[in-house]
């Protein structure tokens, strides 16, 4: 197994270890609920260093990213980011990813999910031919922290001259923070609780004194480590997916819900499959629901009708801590994904009655 920059930390904390993607990860400290409510009412800090990221540089950098994402890159300003996705032949999303202009039309960083690193970059460097963009693989030296939470922000901002307190959503600032250079600050989060993403190269103990600053600012003000398994429960709250989960080779953009993040307006890999596919429209779609029954529905489980027939699958799902109930994610038959619509989740040999609900959930 990896390790991040910060894993000797989360074990002197006590924390829960587990592996996730290759990395062995702090999963827990305390409780899953007490971090969940620690970042929606005030501010957590999750240590997402296993994430990779890619640096594409060049006059071909942003042609490339065209070529192979399904958002238009061509929008973003320096300073900007944008949610996309790698498409495969079939329309398949290879993985969703986080696009950031750092220079616009000269240097790109992509920051993709920490089980599909290999996978992405193979995927690039097989059509980076054609023209070629100078990218480099840095996901082995970056380091990278989200402080999460309504909180976060104010906590952090003794620690840098840079203002990230008024940083708008889906943009980002460059500069020096807790004493390092070059440190890249985000607001992309992903939990919907406001913060920000700390990116910075580990090198000369700069994860050491980042970490340090972090929580000797923030213990004070109620600051504290949280694992992954808070990071889960936060994200179903808002609805927002899990590659692996509720991403896959196998579904599409359009029946992930994320026809907002493809643009028809330029060629990229499988557009025609999925225009196709917009036009007629999709078999099954990615819905949101709340349990009515007691229970907990799990990644796998199926999703029947009133009569018992299998009309879809959950992906994701949870006990939500902020609503006290059951939610979940997953895909059913087209005809069976209006919001109010009675579904059951079958549970050993049980079915519980659930409802297509509208999300975020909170």
């Amino acid at each position: 197994m990896k390790s991040t920059p910060f894993t000797q930390k989360h074990m002197a904390l006590g924390a829960k270890m587990a592996p996730f993607a290759g990395y062995n990860m702090p999963i827990s400290y305390s409780s899953i609920n007490e971090e969940h409510h620690t970042v929606r009412k005030n501010a957590g800090v999750f240590d997402v260093s296993h994430m990779g990221e890619f640096i594409l540089k060049g006059e071909n950098a942003l042609p490339l990213i065209q070529r192979l994402t399904t958002n238009d890159a061509s929008k973003l300003k320096s300073g900007q980011a944008q949610y996309s996705a790698l498409t495969n032949e079939k329309g398949g999303i290879i993985d969703d990813l986080l696009v950031y202009c750092i220079e616009e039309n000269k240097v790109y960083m992509l920051v993709v999910n920490a089980a599909n690193i290999e996978k992405d970059w193979n995927w690039i460097v097989q059509h980076n031919t054609e023209a070629p963009a100078e990218i480099h693989n840095i996901s082995d030296k970056t380091a990278l922290l989200a402080v999460q939470g309504p909180m976060a922000t104010a906590i952090l901002q003794p620690l840098t001259d840079l203002d990230i307190i008024n940083l708008k959503y889906y943009t980002f600032t460059k500069g020096k923070f807790a004493g390092v250079d070059n440190v890249l600050i985000s607001a992309t989060g992903y939990t919907g609780a406001g913060g920000v993403e700390i990116y910075f190269e580990d090198k000369d103990d700069a994860a050491e004194k980042i970490w340090n600053a972090i929580f000797e600012v923030g213990t004070p003000k109620g600051l504290k480590p949280i694992g992954l398994a808070a990071r889960d429960t936060l994200r179903l709250e808002m609805g927002y997916c899990l590659y692996g989960n509720d991403l896959d080779d196998t579904t599409t953009p359009l029946e992930a819900g994320l026809g907002w993040i493809t643009k028809f307006t330029k060629d990229f890999t499988a557009k025609e499959i999925l225009q196709k596919q917009k036009a007629e429209g999709v078999q099954r779609k990615l819905i949101g629901f709340a349990l009515v029954d007691k229970g907990i529905p799990r990644h796998g489980y199926e999703i029947v009708d009133d009569t018992g027939s299998t009309i879809g699958v959950v992906t994701s799902g949870t006990q939500s801590p902020t609503l006290g109930k059951a939610i979940g994610l997953g895909y059913v038959q087209t005809a069976f994904s209006e919001i109010g619509t009675r579904i059951f989740i079958k549970v050993r040999d049980k079915q519980l009655a659930a409802d297509v609900v509208k999300m975020p959930f909170v």
